[in-house]
């Protein structure tokens, strides 16, 4: 089966890495291609993304709905990494390392403890740990934190890594070292630059117009296309998706070596997420040095970065973390996250249209959810491939 995946970020690359180990034919279509039809870096949330997998620190108790789906990404993210690692050498930044959950004040705390015991009931491993303790895990962590937890399920990857990872195996024309690639593995991937303006139907397939006037047809389309996904017309409007953009600023910054004691590579071994007056910021440490400061969920208006979000992330990490202030502020970068009403995603088989599923809607759990989702997109084209066979 040939399959067309609109947009080329985690959604549509974990959707199309499945799709092509499954035996089909993938074309990805985004406007974020270069003119040779490679992707240039990732832009937008994929970019952004600081890659936690903490289906734990992001249980909310309106949604206990989404808890499993969370739960199952963070499931599948170990098949997912060994199936890139079958059609390349590219590293994810996967690591199963667990995270700290600290408290800055004893308001904090109780906060805390709220959370965690509804997760809790949802059956995720959380263990309070001593401050005294937590600090001889972590010396560079303020000294005045008012609690402290383990939570060790909770995991990262580094986003912009697996996106290339899955664009190395979208490519790939032999398996890591020159080897075969995986059985039963479709071609390479063919990518085309463009805006997708209309998904119809095409006798037993899927037509797709783009903003340039070109058609692509497919016998099915995955329409990943996150805030994107609002400028798809055609058939495509017939499943309702209300969605609006939740804008988030991270931070990253450079540990300088004159920080670190003899020994160190980093001022924290494993990422570190708190609460400061009832804000939450998180610390992800990344190999190369780096440290992602986050993230803002803003829903106002403002496009560009927020002053106020930046000088909040600075000052709660720094109260977590106080040698942040020592740190080389590198980067600053603001995207747009597509939620949805209840913040759940929406992955749909759009009836007027056979062989096309909607995937958005994935708000802040893009990363977490994209192995879900990908497992899901398959299970709705191969519904569709049953039906017409």
């Amino acid at each position: 089966m040939h399959v067309a995946v609109v947009g080329a970020g985690i959604i549509g690359l974990t959707a199309a890495v499945r799709l092509r180990a499954a035996g089909h034919a993938v074309t990805l279509i985004a406007p974020e291609l270069d003119t040779a039809g490679r992707p240039h870096a990732v832009a937008g949330a994929t970019h952004a993304a600081a890659g936690m997998l903490a289906p734990l620190a992001e249980t909310q108790f309106s949604q206990d709905d989404l808890a499993p789906l969370l739960q199952a990404g963070w499931e599948a993210y170990p098949a997912l990494v060994d199936l890139l690692a079958a059609f390349t050498d590219v590293e994810t930044g996967f690591l199963a390392q667990g995270a700290w959950i600290v408290a800055a004040d004893p308001s904090d705390a109780r906060a805390w403890d709220h959370v965690l015991e509804h997760a809790s009931v949802l059956g995720r491993r959380v263990e309070p740990v001593s401050v005294r303790a937590l600090r001889r895990a972590e010396p560079a962590l303020a000294p005045g934190l008012a609690a402290g937890f383990d939570a060790p399920d909770d995991h990262q990857v580094d986003p912009r890594r697996l996106a290339a990872a899955c664009v190395a195996a979208l490519r790939a024309q032999t398996g890591p070292d020159g080897g075969p690639l995986p059985v039963g593995a479709g071609p390479a991937a063919r990518f085309v630059a463009g805006c997708v303006t209309a998904a119809d139907p095409e006798g037993e397939g899927v037509r797709l117009t783009l903003a340039d006037g070109g058609v692509l047809t497919a016998d099915g389309a995955v329409l990943a296309a996150g805030l994107g996904h609002r400028g798809i017309g055609g058939a495509a409007t017939a499943v309702e998706v209300p969605l609006r953009p939740v804008h988030g600023d991270v931070l990253r910054l450079r540990v300088r070596p004159e920080q670190l004691l003899p020994g160190e590579s980093h001022l924290i071994t494993r990422t570190v997420r708190g609460l400061v007056h009832g804000r939450q910021v998180y610390l992800v440490p990344r190999a190369d040095g780096t440290l992602v400061v986050g993230a803002s969920a803003r829903e106002d208006g403002l496009a560009g970065t927020s002053a106020g979000a930046v000088l909040d992330l600075l000052a709660d990490a720094a109260a977590i973390l106080p040698a942040v202030r020592e740190c080389e502020l590198v980067e600053i970068t603001t995207a747009a996250r597509p939620g949805t009403p209840d913040d759940a995603p929406r992955v749909l088989a759009v009836p007027e249209a056979p062989g096309a599923v909607v995937a958005t809607g994935f708000h802040r759990h893009g990363i977490l959810l994209a192995p879900w989702a990908a497992g899901r997109i398959l299970e709705l084209l191969h519904a569709r491939l049953k039906e017409i066979a």
